[in-house]
C-alpha cells in the first residue's frame, strides 16, 4: 500500500501481515494516526480476516501503539478474526505483560508460527 511509511503490509491467504518499520515510541508517531487511519481502512476493504503484527524491525511501542493494536483487535473480532503477534522484543514482551495484553493475543517467536 502506498503511502505507508510506519508500516509494511503483505497479505497471505486470509491474513494481513503488518511490518511496523520502525520502534512506534509516542517520539516517533507524528504520521502515526493518518496512517494507523490508513490500515484500518484497508482492514475494512480487504478480504483478510486475520492480522499478523510482525515486530521484527522494532524493539520498543508506546500507549498510542497499544491502543491501536486493541482498536485492531476489536475491529477483527466483530468479524470473528484473530490476531497474533511475531518476532516481539523482550522490551515489547514486557510491555505486553505488564499491560496484561499478553492474554489477549497469542505472542509467538516465528511468523510462520504466528501464521499457523
Amino acid at each position: 500500500m502506498t503511502g505507508l511509511r510506519v508500516f509494511s503490509t503483505e497479505q497471505i491467504d486470509d491474513t494481513l501481515i503488518l511490518s511496523p518499520s520502525r520502534d512506534l515510541s509516542e517520539l516517533h508517531l507524528s504520521r502515526f494516526e493518518e496512517e494507523t487511519t490508513a490500515v484500518m481502512d484497508l482492514v475494512e476493504s480487504m478480504p483478510a480476516k486475520n492480522i499478523v503484527l510482525d515486530f521484527a524491525q522494532t524493539d520498543y511501542y508506546g500507549s498510542t501503539a497499544l491502543g491501536f493494536f486493541v482498536k485492531l483487535w476489536t475491529r477483527l473480532r466483530k468479524n470473528e478474526g484473530r490476531m497474533a503477534f511475531c518476532n516481539v522484543s523482550s522490551n515489547e514482551l514486557e510491555i505486553l505483560r505488564l499491560t496484561k495484553l499478553d492474554s489477549l493475543w497469542p505472542i509467538c517467536n516465528t511468523r510462520e508460527e504466528a501464521l499457523e
